[in-house]
């Protein structure tokens, strides 16, 4: 009973925590998508130097672990920092956590992603992109009508798993990343309270707790929209859906 009412008690200081794991994975997936779609149309290109540079980056950042991104990009900006960032007076903007997570975050996930669309790029009908040409239409159009709603349809399964990769690898940026003021996300929340009491099952199973929960509500928005892409397909009869039965058989 103690350990319940401790259990209940302990859940609420995660709530602000969580706000920072959750802007990092917000402001990380608009950009991110849209260079994602940018590279896997550069990959998919018939130009062989830009087909190179665009699978050279993909690769790089796919076969590299985030966590030594993490540790790059923040070299990067302290060796600027003299140069760049302190004369124009914005080093407290590009050396915040604020910034510089979100900014690995985002060519993390826009090469993953590219991965997923230029996958889902290959697949598209041929036929269909030879009835759009055969109708006249421009490049913009075929794209527009054709090649973009079959792309992100086959994507949308694969690319909300990587939304949720995404979302769990925003433990990895106070992790790697100084600590500035009160700027705390889960895991970093996790980590002060053990150090009080050492009891790593009970604080981190709550941080576990709150990972799961979020989780499933970005599956739950993903799957609605992935439903409202896939409105026009016929809907299976609920008669011919599978039910359990009970028919014992007691002569083979």
């Amino acid at each position: 009973m103690e350990l319940i009412q401790t259990i209940i008690a302990e859940i609420p200081l995660y709530a602000q925590p969580a706000l920072f794991n959750i802007y990092f994975a917000a402001a990380s997936l608009p950009i991110g998508f849209v260079f994602a779609v940018l590279l896997a149309l550069g990959k998919n290109s018939k130009n062989a130097l830009i087909r190179r540079l665009c699978s050279a980056y993909i690769y790089a950042f796919r076969g590299s672990p985030l966590f030594i991104q993490f540790f790059m990009f923040y070299s990067i900006m302290l060796a600027l920092n003299p140069v760049w960032w302190r004369p124009w007076g914005i080093a407290w903007l590009m050396m915040n956590p604020l910034f510089i997570g979100p900014l690995a975050l985002v060519m993390n996930t826009a090469a993953y992603s590219a991965e997923i669309l230029y996958g889902a790029l290959r697949t598209v009908p041929k036929g269909e992109l030879e009835a759009a040409r055969a109708f006249g239409m421009t490049p913009f159009q075929v794209f527009r009508t054709v090649t973009w709603p079959n792309t992100i349809r086959v994507a949308w399964p694969a690319y909300t798993n990587e939304v949720v990769f995404l979302f769990h690898s925003t433990a990895l940026v106070y992790f790697t990343l100084p600590v500035i003021n009160a700027q705390r996300d889960i895991l970093n929340t996790a980590q002060n309270l053990f150090e009080r009491d050492f009891n790593a099952f009970l604080h981190f199973s709550i941080a576990a707790l709150w990972f799961l929960a979020i989780t499933m509500v970005i599956f739950l928005v993903f799957g609605r929209v992935y439903e409202r892409m896939m409105r026009h397909m016929p809907k299976e009869r609920t008669t011919s859906r599978p039910r359990l039965r009970f028919g014992p058989k007691y002569i083979r």
